[in-house]
């Protein structure tokens, strides 16, 4: 049986956040646990940008973001235990864990302190009760973008995006960089349930139209999707008669929210809260499980990465706490208020020329735009001086990043960004505009990507197209692809 001090479960963002923040408080005998073959979580599969802002400064892309912590873990050695899924979490002292994998088959684990960061999932079609046959073309929008951003594949060409969660609305825009028409994103609520500036970025971009109050109702099709039935529905979401119509596709991506993956949380005896769907903590995010700890998204979702970080960080840190200091003194905490997801509204008439939504950060401004007697433009509503230069330019000449994936050329191995061992062959390396372009040129742009093939190997940084559209902006690789037989 191995001992450890801090077993980590969950490789993600909040895993190594968790796991970094207890070294530095000075635990040394640190495990992490992921089921994957890489650390890095979803971020590794979440090419666009937007990332970093505030736990970084920076605007990110997700295999950058995710490289920042997994550098970290490489360089303070760290131990990580990759392609293993742990089954049972005990709580206690010490805490029980057990664990398989292939190479050393099912094993337990003794940690004087657990930190669970196992993440969430997606809501499956099987929980919305969606009529029909099970035809092939139905996805959820991340296995959509697992699909096209890691392995090259189109999931469909006519899509219909049920949700207009945050993942489901970039991966509207996804598709349709990559060729596809999306024909709408359908939102049962009255608002949206995305971030105001992926609404703008996503959707308002690329002319997708965005039907609040509207479900789909029934899927046609019996080898593959044919088409789907959306239908208005009233203020208890029941669908109204009259108002169905019919709309051809071949393929359906189901963004309906996201869930705490929690049921280790639940065999270790963690209470659970009905609100947040994840376990109940104190103010120092120790579960009701002895010695038990949880953060990021199998606690509550959090909108955005940075946020998970910050609060894996803290976890993390009381973790070490909780191994460093005796029982009397670490002490009982209260139940802290639990966290409620805010619902994320925008205005019932949008136009473009005098109300923007800013994209400058997460706030998403509302701000307005005339102009003045003298002919200059009076900018308002702002809340800092990126939301008057985004509206500036908004007005008079739109810029935007563009990130997308290039295939590599056939038999280049690939390593994913920060990945700790070997992988298989793969189809692509994620990339993104090095600077801003012309919104026009997006088009240009992006036929220029699709042609391109890459060898390794490749750093992240690498230009791999120069003056992409005539822009004089190169695209770079945000991933590293070393080359046969090397490591990173």
């Amino acid at each position: 049986m191995k001992k450890v001090q801090l077993a980590v479960i969950g490789g993600g963002p909040a895993g190594m956040a968790a796991a970094l923040s207890a070294y530095e408080k000075g635990i040394r005998d640190i495990l992490v646990l992921e089921r994957d073959k890489e650390l890095g979580g979803i971020l590794n599969q979440c090419i666009h940008n937007g990332f970093g802002l505030h736990a970084f400064k920076e605007e990110l892309t997700g295999p950058e973001y995710a490289a920042r912590y997994v550098d970290r873990i490489r360089q303070e050695k760290i131990p990580v235990l990759l392609n293993t899924m742990v089954v049972d979490v005990q709580g206690g002292m010490p805490c029980q864990i057990t664990a398989m994998n292939r190479h050393q088959g099912m094993f337990r684990i003794e940690a004087g302190a657990v930190v669970l960061a196992m993440g969430c999932r997606e809501r499956a079609r099987g929980a919305m009760n969606i009529p029909g046959q099970r035809p092939a073309g139905i996805y959820s929008a991340g296995t959509a973008q697992r699909y096209v951003n890691i392995e090259g594949r189109m999931p469909g060409r006519e899509v219909v995006v049920l949700g207009s969660g945050d993942i489901g609305l970039i991966m509207a825009r996804r598709m349709a960089l990559q060729g596809a028409k999306v024909k709408l994103v359908a939102e049962i609520m009255p608002y949206s349930g995305g971030l105001k500036r992926n609404i703008v970025q996503c959707l308002d971009d690329f002319g997708i139209p965005l039907r609040l109050s509207c479900t789909v109702t029934e899927i046609h099709g019996k080898h593959r999707v044919e088409g789907v039935t959306v239908a208005k529905v009233d203020e208890k979401l029941n669908p109204i008669p009259g108002t169905m119509e019919r709309i051809s596709c071949d393929t359906l991506l189901l963004s309906c929210g996201l869930i705490p993956e929690n049921e280790l949380s639940r065999g270790a005896g963690a209470a659970m809260d009905d609100v947040t769907q994840g376990p109940v903590v104190n103010p120092r995010l120790e579960t009701t499980a002895q010695g038990i700890f949880a953060c990021g998204n199998v606690l509550h979702v959090h909108d955005l990465v940075d946020n998970v970080s910050i609060e894996a960080r803290k976890a993390g840190g009381f973790a070490a706490d909780y191994l460093l200091k005796g029982k009397e003194e670490w002490g009982e905490a209260a139940r802290p208020p639990i966290p409620e997801k805010v619902k994320s509204s925008l205005p019932d008439a949008r136009d473009a020329s005098k109300q923007l939504i800013c994209i400058g950060c997460p706030v998403g401004c509302l701000v307005t735009v005339g102009k003045k007697e003298d002919g200059s433009l009076s900018i308002t509503g702002n809340t800092c001086k990126k939301g008057e230069a985004y509206a500036r330019n908004e007005v008079t000449a739109p810029m935007r990043t563009v990130t997308s994936v290039i295939r590599l050329a056939q038999g280049q191995p690939e390593k994913a960004a920060g990945a700790l061992e070997d992988k298989k062959e793969a189809r692509t390396v994620p990339v993104k505009t090095a600077g801003e372009i012309p919104k026009e040129k997006i088009w240009e742009c992006m036929a220029q990507i699709r042609k391109a093939r890459a060898r390794a190997p490749i750093c992240v940084g690498d230009v791999l197209i120069e003056n992409v559209a005539g822009t004089s902006v190169a695209v770079v690789a945000t991933g590293n692809v070393p080359a046969k037989g090397q490591g990173l």
